[in-house]
């Protein structure tokens, strides 16, 4: 075993056998607040960063390094919105491996989401439900914590959505509030339409409604354009659990809305196949189970599109193989959440190398080469 395998093989132990039982003991979501305090703290402490890139960062390659959106890429792998809900651990994120990384969901004022119990893990099926419902401090505070930032070593979007008290023939102002807040401190945002936790947002994925708040959502980026002397990339996160007639119609709205490309997916309702007790709690289900149906989304989107609209993978991602699947289903970069907190921080390594090992393997010389490569 070489030495870098020691160490990755020992950063998997500690986890599996330290860190995760302590963890997996507390209540989720004190358990979460612990892991975002942790690297926010980390932060402020001198070395403790650098320690980290040590232990789990992973080195810029030149066969996944991707340019996307004008945007730089170190690693195609990047972190779900959801666990850094205001940004309070970027610097934290930015130092175990992830090539980028969501921030959010945030809208306009801040709120305190739905009662707990929210969060839920589901240990057999290696995922997780939440009803979060936005939890978040609002525009202002990411904005101040966005802005003190010394340095950014990997791309951040913000992940925007609208307060639960705004209907949805109002939800547009919410998207531009977020977006003319946030616009000089993201890198690009992501536009949630599609979690199942605040009442009647997936109603705004169809029809005119979709149309109508993407025209908003496109008309204010292009004014912020004009104001700030550059433009940045909007995508649209959409959601597993729609029929093939309502997938294709949501695909083409988005296409011809001219925003950067999307997200699939977010979490589903479904229970399909899950047993374990914490199955009748309602909220999104993200892990294991979802990664079939979230790539085949990828693929349907990909095939639609004619690979035109790039996507961002995400879902289920736990093994090279469930992200080399995205990839080859026309996914340009992906994503991992639930992941990161069944197998811990070493899993960003695991993947890096997998994808190398698969690239070869396949004989391409670049990632970019294997996007899509299921359809050719």
């Amino acid at each position: 075993m070489h030495r870098k395998q020691r160490s990755e093989w020992t950063n998997n132990v500690l986890y599996r056998l330290l860190g995760k039982p302590v963890f997996f003991r507390m209540d989720p979501e004190n358990a979460h607040h612990l892991v975002i305090n942790s690297l926010h703290n980390a932060a402020k402490i001198p070395g403790a960063l650098t320690l980290m890139r040590g232990m789990y960062g992973v080195p810029e390659v030149p066969e996944l390094a991707t340019d996307l959106f004008g945007i730089h890429f170190p690693s195609p792998v990047g972190l779900a919105a959801g666990l850094d809900k205001n940004a309070d651990a970027v610097e934290g994120f930015s130092a175990i491996g992830f090539g980028f990384m969501e921030v959010g969901t945030v809208t306009p004022v801040g709120q305190p989401g739905n009662d707990r119990p929210r969060l839920f893990r589901l240990p057999p099926e290696e995922a997780l439900i939440n009803r979060m419902g936005f939890n978040n401090h609002g525009t202002e505070e990411m904005t101040a914590r966005l802005r003190a930032l010394k340095q950014r070593p990997i791309p951040v979007a913000v992940n925007i959505g609208k307060n639960k008290t705004t209907p949805n023939e109002e939800a547009f102002r919410d998207y531009e509030k977020c977006i003319s807040a946030l616009y000089p401190y993201a890198d690009f945002f992501v536009v949630n339409i599609s979690s199942p936790n605040t009442p009647d947002l997936r109603n705004l994925q169809h029809g005119d409604e979709l149309s109508a708040l993407l025209q908003a959502v496109t008309n204010q980026m292009a004014a912020e354009a004009r104001k700030h002397g550059a433009s940045k990339a909007v995508l649209v996160k959409i959601a597993p659990d729609v029929s093939d007639l309502e997938l294709e119609f949501m695909i083409d709205t988005i296409e011809k809305s001219g925003v950067s490309g999307l997200i699939a997916t977010n979490t589903t309702v479904s229970r399909e196949g899950i047993h374990h007790k914490n199955a009748k709690e309602t909220g999104g289900l993200s892990g294991k189970p979802l990664a079939a149906r979230s790539t085949e989304i990828v693929s349907r989107v990909y095939r639609q599109t004619g690979g035109k609209l790039p996507i961002i993978g995400s879902g289920g991602i736990f093994s090279v193989a469930d992200a080399y699947d995205k990839i080859r289903a026309g996914a340009s970069l992906v994503e991992i959440y639930t992941a990161l907190i069944y197998e811990g921080p070493e899993i960003n390594r695991k993947l890096h190398r997998g994808l190398r090992e698969l690239l070869a393997r396949d004989g391409f010389n670049h990632i970019s080469e294997a996007v899509g490569a299921d359809h050719r």
